[in-house]
């Protein structure tokens, strides 16, 4: 009886405090499509994430044609993501450019040292630039968080480093991750409950080099997880021994298709798998730091 009193109450909650909540989340847009049209024209760095997403959503909102959405194609960007940003580009109806970037003939990237992201970045960056030239826009816009800036990100050095060519409304206004979630529910994003997906390179150890092969293998090892059901996913590649992460509320449903998962991964050239028993967690690579 209180248990169902208790969600009674939660609920009556949720009604009387939802007008008030639609009025903060269209406050909080506001105030970032008045921070994005002073810049006048952007270029903005599009993964198809809930971040750039929603960052591409506003600017478009702001800006119109004058926004162009710009979606860097790397060794270590999934197919299927790429496909994701092309969706939610043609959902937004902001304008979308694919650009090709070989980032393994880059022997900083390829090296995979702990400031791999710094130089990955700094290249990402560069072609941006160079789109924002070409177009004769004013700015980069990208949509790094509040809630980065607590975690390892040495991309953010490369930012920094652009100074006013990049402009990060989401920092400059302290947005945090779930707040962008709740603005892309808020504005109806099919996006807005995606799970944070960082490149695949994260799965290879600091100091592991970084190969199309070994890449590919990790690609097609977790879309079939993925294709599976689990939502949650890493396999990291510990020199050919694959290291799965899933929310230990999934460790069973994984073991009950190990014969298959095993099979699968065995094929494509693991030589043994294993499961993370401490579960799934983003930057798992980065705790030996």
């Amino acid at each position: 009886m209180s248990e169902l009193y208790s969600i009674s109450f939660n609920a009556m909650l949720l009604i009387r405090y939802f007008p008030i909540l639609n009025l903060m989340y269209a406050a909080r847009i506001d105030q970032l499509k008045s921070a994005i049209m002073e810049r006048g024209t952007a270029v903005v760095a599009f993964s198809g994430g809930v971040d750039s997403a929603t960052l591409g959503y506003l600017a478009y909102h702001a800006l119109g044609n004058r926004a162009v959405a710009v979606t860097v194609k790397l060794h270590s960007y999934p197919e299927r993501e790429l496909d994701n940003a092309k969706k939610v580009a043609e959902e937004i109806g902001i304008e979308h450019m694919i650009l090709e970037f070989n980032e393994l003939e880059i022997p900083s990237i390829a090296e995979n040292t702990p400031m791999r992201c710094y130089y990955c970045k700094k290249e990402i960056l560069g072609l941006l630039a160079a789109v924002k030239e070409e177009l004769g826009f004013d700015v980069i816009l990208e949509g790094s968080n509040a809630s980065d800036i607590a975690v390892y990100r040495p991309g953010r050095k490369a930012i920094s480093e652009a100074g006013k060519l990049v402009y990060s409304p989401f920092v400059e206004y302290g947005v945090t991750k779930e707040e962008i979630r709740q603005i892309a529910r808020y504005v109806g994003l099919s996006v807005a409950d995606k799970p944070s997906y960082s490149c695949l390179a994260s799965r290879f150890p600091y100091g592991n080099a970084l190969t199309p092969e070994t890449i590919r293998r990790v690609e097609m090892s977790e879309n079939f997880l993925f294709d599976m059901g689990f939502t949650h996913v890493r396999v990291r590649d510990h020199k050919g021994i694959a290291r799965i992460e899933v929310y230990p509320s999934d460790f069973s449903d994984l073991l009950l298709n190990r014969e298959k998962i095993i099979s699968y991964f065995k094929r494509i050239g693991f030589y043994y798998v294993t499961l993370d028993i401490e579960g799934f967690r983003s930057g798992s690579m980065d705790e030996i730091l």
